[in-house]
């Protein structure tokens, strides 16, 4: 496709979009219908990895049978910078062009399109084959020549202008060098492409958009969640950020990238919860860490038992030697006794009584939070004092937020402050931890959160699963909504998990790690399968991290950690499970297995088969599209198992596995195509 770089400066005049507001230019005959990938109609920005193509479609069309030019510029929108490429018409009135956004940040894409009198002159004068209406197109060739040399300059003026001045010759000399010599003389190739650089577009139209490029961990990550505080290797001790640093090999050989910790803040005394959940706190109760705030600070403070802001930094520089990035929990709320709910009493909810209102969601009572009230009429000081926490985490060198429940909180700020933080900091990435209707977690995902918690806890059913994650690949989201699932998390121990099978905890695991580029785990509750429920029926934790100190035996033979390893190196080793868009379900005739694939640009395809039975085995046969993954309908495959290190060969479009949940729930296959045959060998790559 024709590429060109063009300097804002050069950009030539474009006519009002009707619609826009504007009185329309009514002489502007292009239309562009659509603009991909646009969310809600260029509202807010689709998502994208800064260093990956790309695609950018519009739909371009016009009345007749003139010829459209439609090219799009796009710059980065703190940049004056303009690039401009031409789009390449595609079936059914589609243009499409792709670019590659350098670096993380927002970017703006602006398609422009008009009717391109010379590119229609030319194609009907190919066609032409009437003498007289060859001599009438050089005329008229010689007026558009003429015109593109006034908008060109130096050189290819006088081009332009001599070839004008040789069409009108040769159109009144007539029949003497016939009429193939006389479409020679317009057609000339180097001419035209100099006449093409400088298109008349005062009757353009044009449409824009913006999206915001990622950096690369955005779309692929691996999560270890850890509660600091029980990081301790003494049964019974507070645990610190040093207690935290000699448990960063541990996380990094089970192939973690990210490691999240709960708010690391001052807990509050005041109406502070005990043990499983209590309303009355013992003397040694440590409380839940998203109760923050105390006399000793709030949200720009260290609870004192964890360290100091010296040892976090020391703890992050650590993290990051092995491949690890500190990812911190951002909860806006407060305790009692927060130095916020003395010192600006107008930010939460009063009640009649002149108490403040603490957080409820009923049947569920926090006493031990109070909201802060997005409607307060102090709600711009507010705001920027929450954007000022953010900005004080990222000072310490945090690049990762999780943020509690921001389903609860004014969807505006979010929106005004991931902009505010992103156009300073393209490379921070923000996670919204909201369990809530769809619609909402969508919208919060559109106002910029990077990645989003999904219903994954939940869906256990091979149908549930794969109408799911269709959903989640496939449907309108695609362009702006990244799944990060996780199979527990200290608020949902999910009754499948409760039943304590290895093999549940284990698919699950798969699962997670395969469907999804961004995945995560509570631990060690998982790896260690922590499977009591504090009562029948729920799905809190039986002695939650949440409320208590817990110690952990990491040494367990029966942990997981080395199947987490595995997955994670796999994951590590296979770029189709470092992103999403791929994901395609393949049909299993057996509804105890379920089967999906996963490729990328370079043909490279992975295909998990799980059992979701975690107490039988179960086998059947698997379908694959052949053609999809450029595979010989007569040539043998092989699948290289890459959990278990197995090698089969398959052929055909239907193969036959087998499953047994007593010794591993899953294949993790790595398709092979048959690269050379020998006698005695044949090689698969």
């Amino acid at each position: 496709m024709a590429k060109a770089k063009r300097s804002s400066s050069e950009s030539q005049p474009v006519a009002e979009t009707p619609g826009s507001g504007a009185v329309p230019e009514g002489r502007s005959r292009a239309v562009i219908d659509a603009l991909l990938p646009e969310v809600d109609a260029g509202r807010f920005p689709a998502k994208r990895i800064a260093g990956e193509p790309v695609r950018i479609e519009a739909h371009c069309l016009t009345d007749g049978h003139d010829r459209l030019r439609v090219v799009m510029q796009w710059q980065a929108v703190d940049s004056a910078e303009l690039h401009e490429l031409d789009m390449v018409p595609l079936p059914n009135d589609v243009w499409g062009c792709e670019f590659t956004p350098p670096v993380p940040g927002r970017y703006r894409c602006t398609v422009t399109a008009w009717v391109d009198h010379f590119e229609s002159w030319r194609h009907a004068l190919e066609r032409r084959q009437e003498l007289a209406d060859i001599l009438i197109a050089l005329r008229v060739g010689a007026e558009l020549a003429e015109q593109a040399a006034t908008r060109a300059g130096g050189e290819d003026a006088a081009v332009l202008n001599r070839w004008a001045a040789q069409m009108r010759a040769a159109a009144a000399d007539g029949d003497p060098i016939g009429p193939d010599g006389l479409k020679a003389v317009a057609l000339e190739p180097a001419r035209i492409a100099i006449a093409t650089r400088y298109p008349d577009r005062t009757f353009a139209v044009s449409r824009s958009l913006e999206l915001v490029a990622d950096r690369k961990k955005a779309q692929f990550s691996s999560w270890y969640e850890m509660f600091p505080r029980s990081a301790a290797a003494q049964p019974g001790r507070h645990g610190t950020f040093r207690d935290v640093e000699a448990r960063l090999p541990y996380v990094a050989e089970m192939g973690f990238d990210v490691l999240y910790l709960p708010p690391i803040h001052p807990i509050g005394i005041v109406h502070r919860k005990g043990k499983n959940n209590a309303l009355a706190a013992l003397p040694d109760d440590v409380g839940s860490p998203w109760a923050i705030g105390s006399a000793d600070g709030g949200h720009k403070d260290i609870h004192r038992e964890l360290g100091s802001l010296e040892g976090f930094r020391s703890l992050t520089h650590k993290a990051q030697q092995l491949g690890i990035e500190i990812a911190l929990d951002i909860a806006f709320q407060c305790a009692p006794d927060h130095p916020y709910v003395k010192a600006h009493p107008q930010w939460f909810k009063h009640r009649p009584d002149g108490t403040i209102q603490y957080a409820e969601n009923p049947p569920k009572k926090y006493q031990d939070i109070y909201p802060f009230d997005f409607e307060s009429a102090d709600w711009r000081a507010l705001w920027t004092e929450l954007k000022s926490v953010f900005d004080f985490w990222i000072d310490q060198g945090v690049k990762i937020f999780r943020v509690d429940n921001p389903h609860t909180k004014s969807f505006a700020f979010w929106e005004w402050t991931i902009t505010e933080i992103n156009r300073v900091h393209p490379d921070v990435i923000f996670l919204a931890e909201a369990f809530t209707r769809p619609k909402v977690m969508h919208r919060l995902a559109k106002a910029g959160f990077t990645q989003s918690y999904t219903y994954f806890t939940w869906r256990i059913s091979k149908r549930d699963l794969t109408e799911y994650f269709t959903e989640l690949t496939s449907g309108p989201g695609r362009d702006y909504y990244r799944p990060n699932v996780w199979p527990n998390t200290p608020d949902i121990l999910h009754e499948a998990l409760q039943l304590g099978l290895r093999p549940v905890f284990a698919l699950r695991l798969v699962l997670a790690a395969t469907l999804s580029a961004n995945y995560g785990i509570y631990g060690p509750a998982f790896e260690l399968m922590e499977s009591r429920p504090r009562e029948p029926g729920s799905e809190e934790y039986l002695d939650s991290e949440k409320y208590q100190l817990r110690h952990w035996d990491l040494t367990r033979a029966d942990s997981l950690r080395y199947l987490i390893a595995r997955l994670n190196r796999i994951r590590n080793d296979n770029p189709p499970l470092q992103a999403d868009h791929s994901l395609r379900f393949c049909p299993i005739d057996n509804e105890a297995l379920i089967a999906y694939l996963k490729t990328d640009s370079s043909g490279a395809a992975i295909l998990t088969i799980v059992n979701l039975d975690p107490y039988k085995e179960q086998s059947g046969w698997v379908e694959l599209d052949l053609s999809a993954l450029q595979l010989n309908e007569a040539q043998p495959y092989q699948v290289h198992d890459l959990l278990g290190e197995q090698r089969f060969i398959w052929r055909g479009r239907h193969n036959y596995v087998m499953l047994d949940p007593a010794r591993t729930p899953a294949h993790v296959f790595k398709v092979r195509r048959l690269i050379r045959k020998e006698p005695d060998f044949d090689y698969y790559g």
